[in-house]
Parts: structure tokens; sequence; C-alpha cells
């Protein structure tokens, strides 16, 4: 009778062991001597037993908390159908994404075949009205934005350059026989589009500056010129490109189908960042364009600033999404490395970056979030999508960092994923718009005064 109580109690034991450690614990220990001598315990010194191996039983199933980057919560202000497409994109970067995005940012190449699984999303053009397009707020632009540059900045421009720059270019500049010719084919990704604007000796001074010229001879245009940085170019059915007027000084937008005779598109090798976008060099010599594709609502830099505005808010967004990518992936990494035998997100300084790493997101995610209402009650301007994306790019540089250093050497290896978010922040950091330049943007309607030269 006595055998048999002791037997109860060490099944009862026994059931406080984790199992999936035991392999480990069987080369460190005789296990046999151990049960021999449990067997040979009386009453009380088992009670004790049991009552050490329940307490550390306890102390081993603390539940942590989820691994959330919006800590304010802001994603309960979404409705529920925003709520479902959120969800459901989260669920295409997570399961699509995420396990081929290092393999191909390594090998500096594009997942063609993901195109008709995005497509399937129908989240092209989403704030968009009528040609296939959902013509929702353009708060869910944003959160869509965070949610793929969360897994991979890269998939989330070559999104935002077909979405944002190009559609919205024909969106906003285009004739309506341009718009039913191309919104619903990109709409559903069955065309692709580019964006030229930036060339290689024009930058921030593009406004101005503009190289790439454009002359109308009879019922065509002639464009010569270079565009560089441009984005999906390389495999684009149709690129905006930006040209200036010979003759009246002012910049023009033109459709460039693919395949145009006198267009070359050169794919830029060695990039360290955004190393899965197929960024061009695109090199123009007397192509023709017929004047049913030049842009009909395209006829000053003005109207191309347009454009830049309601994508530029994007930018900030996505900033969002890469820092919030940096830290969730930091996150995980503390809960698990263990230094000085415990989990290193258990020191204070660890806990201390992360925390900083949090208030930055969640002082990025107020902005944007503001940032957005005031695009869908139409009283977004210039200098609110600069600020926006002058300050979120920073915090994300500084997020992106800390991720990196509370991995240690870890942190510089890709299959950490942190590498590739440290090294995309750099060109959040620099397009739609340099930290300098949208600074001045900012300060002009702050002070009244333009500083530009």
């Amino acid at each position: 009778m006595e055998l048999f109580k002791k037997i109860k109690q060490i099944t009862h034991l026994m059931k406080q062991i984790d199992f999936k450690e035991l392999g480990e614990i069987s080369e460190k220990i005789d296990l046999p001597k151990i049960m021999k001598s449990v067997g040979e315990l009386d009453d009380n010194q088992l009670k004790g037993l049991m009552k050490m191996l329940t307490e550390k039983a306890k102390k081993g199933q603390h539940k942590l908390p989820p691994i959330d980057g919006d800590f304010y919560d802001y994603d309960l202000k979404l409705s529920q159908e925003q709520r479902d497409i959120q969800m459901k994109v989260r669920g295409f970067m997570e399961t699509e994404i995420d396990p081929i995005a290092n393999h191909y940012w390594n090998k500096a190449e594009f997942p063609m075949e993901i195109i008709p699984k995005m497509a399937a999303l129908n989240i092209c053009g989403v704030a968009y009205e009528g040609y296939g397009c959902p013509n929702l707020p353009f708060l869910m632009e944003g959160i869509i934005a965070e949610e793929l540059a969360r897994v991979d900045v890269s998939i989330s421009t070559f999104f935002g350059v077909h979405s944002g720059l190009a559609m919205g270019s024909i969106y906003l500049c285009g004739s309506e026989e341009q718009k039913q010719e191309w919104l619903p084919k990109m709409q559903k990704m069955e065309a692709i589009g580019a964006f030229g604007l930036t060339e290689p000796n024009v930058g921030s001074g593009v406004a101005g500056g503009m190289e790439t010229t454009c002359q109308k001879v009879g019922d065509e245009w002639i464009l010569n010129g270079q565009k560089k940085w441009i984005g999906n170019a390389t495999f684009a059915d149709v690129i905006i490109i930006w040209a200036r007027d010979v003759d009246d000084n002012q910049a023009k937008g033109f459709l460039m189908r693919k395949g145009n005779p006198g267009y070359k598109a050169e794919k830029i090798e060695n990039k360290m960042a955004l190393r899965t976008v197929q960024n061009a060099l695109i090199t123009i010599t007397d192509c023709k364009i017929p004047e049913g594709d030049r842009l009909q609502k395209a006829n000053s830099f003005r109207d191309t600033a347009k454009v830049l505005r309601m994508t530029r808010a994007g930018v900030a967004w996505q900033a969002l999404g890469c820092a919030r990518g940096a830290y969730e992936s930091a996150l995980k990494y503390t809960k698990k490395r263990e230094q000085f035998g415990k989990p290193i997100a258990k020191f204070q300084l660890i806990q201390n970056h992360l925390v900083e790493m949090l208030a930055n997101l969640t002082a990025m995610k107020a902005m944007v979030f503001r940032l957005s209402e005031l695009q869908d009650q139409g009283l977004l301007t210039d200098e609110h999508a600069s600020l926006a994306k002058v300050f979120c790019s920073m915090r994300t540089r500084d997020v992106v960092s800390r991720a990196r250093e509370v991995m240690g050497g870890n942190g510089i290896l890709l299959e950490y994923d942190v590498a590739r978010f440290v090294a995309d922040a750099e060109a959040i950091y620099s397009y739609e718009g340099t930290k300098e330049i949208n600074s001045l943007i900012v300060g002009r309607a702050i002070t009244g005064y333009s500083a530009f030269v």
C-alpha cells in the first residue's frame, strides 16, 4: 500500500517534467539512479520535492506578453472591414514573403511569382474611386504600407511604386481614356507600373533643373535624357516619364510603353539596400511618344507634386513598418537568446533599448495615423507629408540601430532579418525627398520664408 502511494506521488511529479528537455537532461544525469532515490524518500521528503518542482513548473509556465509594436492599440480604431484587409495582407506577408525575403534580397532578384498572389489581395489603388479600385480611406493605404514593410521593405517599395506613384500619376493627371486603358489592368496587376522622375545629375533639384527634355513635333513628342533609381523599370509595362518641355520650360508627364524604340532600362547593381527592388538607369534617345500617351492633366511641376504629396504619406507609413519589423524581430530574439543563464530580455539595459524603440514606434504611429486622417479629410498639405517623412525616417534609423545592437553579432546576419531592415532604412531615409529637402518644405511653411537656393 505504501509503495502504491509512492508510485502515485511519483507519477504526479512526472507530470511536472518538460519532456521536450528530457533528452538533454538524460545526457547530464543518471535518470535510473534519480528514480531509485525518489522511491526511497519518505512522505515528508516527497512533499518537499513535489512543492519545489511545482513552484518551478509554475515559474516556467509564466505567460509572456505577445510581440506587438502597436502598443497604444491604434489598430482598434479600424473598422472591421479595414481590420480584415490588414490581417489579410499580414497573413500574405508572413506566409508568402517572409520565407523568401532574405533569399531574394541576397540575390538582388525580384520574386515575379508573387505578383498573381499579391493581385488576389485586391489592394492596388485602394483609395482610388472607380476602375475596379476598392475606394477605401487613404488610411488603408498607410496600413497596407506598414504591413508590407513590417516584413519586407523591398516588397513595400515595389507596391508603392506601382500602386502609388504609377497608378497615382494616371489617376490624378491622366485623361479619362488613359485611366480606362491602364488603371483596371494595373489594379489587377496584369500590367505593372514604374515612375521616372529622378535623374543621374538631378535629384532634389529636379523641380527646376530637370535635364530630360520633350518637344512636340506634329502629333508626337520627342524625348531625350536619363532617369535613375527607377523602381520596377526593368520589367514594367508602363513607365511614367517626366520631362521638361523645351518650348515652355514646364514639366510634362508621359506614358512610356514597354518596348518603345529609344527606351533602354539597365538594372542598377551593387546596392546595399532594397536589393530585391529592380531599380534601373533609364536612357531615352529620340524616343517618340504620341500625343495620346501624354498625361493630359500634367502641365507643370505642380501637377507632379500632387502625386508626390499623396505618396509621401505612404513613405512615412513605410518607415513605421520597417521600424516595427526590426523592433518585433529584436524583441522576439531577446526572449530566446540566453546569456549568463537567462534570456537577455531580463537585463535592464536590453529593456531600456526595447522601450526606447517602442516609444519611437508609438510616436511614429500617432503621427502617420493623424496624417492619413488629414488626407481623408482633404486637408493634407506638402508640409504635413514632409514633416512625417522627416520624423519617421529619422526615428526608423534609430529603431533599427537599437534592434541591431540588442542582437549583438547576430544582428549583422541576414538570417535574423534585422540586418535587412537596417540596410533598407537607409533607402527610406533618402527617397521621396531627403531629410534636408523635406525640412526646408516644412521650414518654409512655418516661417513664411523659402530657404531653397
